[in-house]
């Protein structure tokens, strides 16, 4: 679980909760058409502007960058490296046995093309593709965040004209004004929060984890090739240190 992703979006609520409460009462803050206005419209035109099936892929794409944590570059190489000396003594076939313990369905695949004799350029052809339809649907996820970005302010905007055409349109009380005007800025403040407390840290998370991720591929990806070539463990594992700063090269323990 990403504890960071958590700890600042509760954070940032927690901080805007205490700032409003040195000030006066939360329930000064709550009008519920106003909620409704901003993230009920706010949904509906994101769900518009979208098939169904990129609002199902968005939720699973959202819930594994927040919720999974990805192991990092050296792991990733150790663990490749683990193969590559398993693949020079026991020949690739051994690799099968291994299978079982891969929880990432991407290095599985992987190595199944290996194991089924698939040549190099091959095995490299099929995982490129993969690889290149998974950062679509991770750059489809960050779209969508940014979208509902775009609109909640905007129907926080629509909410504080209505409420204001509603004020104006009654103004034979004054005693009434203030805390209608009160009203019909909420709808704006809800859609501030809404943009640039939640969906734009969440889209940069999930920017930040898909690059991540494609390096991530692109390291399983040659070292993948690199065992069905039969490229020696050692010298895949300098061929894999590029792809991490030289300070953290000395931490690889395959």
């Amino acid at each position: 679980m990403d504890f960071m992703t958590i700890f600042g979006l509760l954070g940032a609520l927690a901080l805007l909760v205490w700032s409003i409460l040195l000030g006066g009462s939360l329930i000064l803050f709550y009008d519920f058409p106003s909620v409704v206005m901003v993230i009920g419209g706010a949904s509906c035109v994101t769900v518009m502007s979208y098939r169904p099936s990129d609002l199902k892929a968005f939720l699973k794409v959202a819930m594994r960058s927040m919720l999974f944590k990805l192991p990092t570059p050296q792991q990733e190489i150790e663990r490749i490296i683990t193969y590559a000396n398993l693949a020079r003594k026991e020949g690739l076939l051994a690799l099968e046995a291994k299978l079982q313990e891969v929880d990432d369905k991407f290095f599985a695949k992987g190595i199944q093309l290996v194991i089924d004799g698939f040549a190099a350029d091959t095995v490299r052809d099929i995982m490129d593709l993969e690889h290149s339809f998974q950062q679509q649907r991770h750059g489809q996820g960050k779209k969508m965040m940014e979208t509902v970005a775009t609109f909640a302010p905007a129907f926080g905007m629509i909410g504080t004209l209505v409420g204001l055409v509603q004020m104006l349109a009654n103004m034979s009380d004054p005693s009434a004004i203030g805390s209608g005007m009160a009203v019909a800025l909420l709808t704006t403040f809800y859609g501030a929060v809404v943009a640039n407390v939640i969906c734009l840290p969440l889209a940069a998370k999930l920017d930040l984890r898909a690059k991540e991720e494609a390096l991530l591929r692109s390291l399983m990806i040659e070292g993948i090739v690199a065992i069905q070539s039969g490229e020696k463990p050692q010298l895949i594992k300098e061929k894999l240190k590029g792809f991490i700063p030289p300070h953290q090269r000395e931490s690889i323990s395959a």
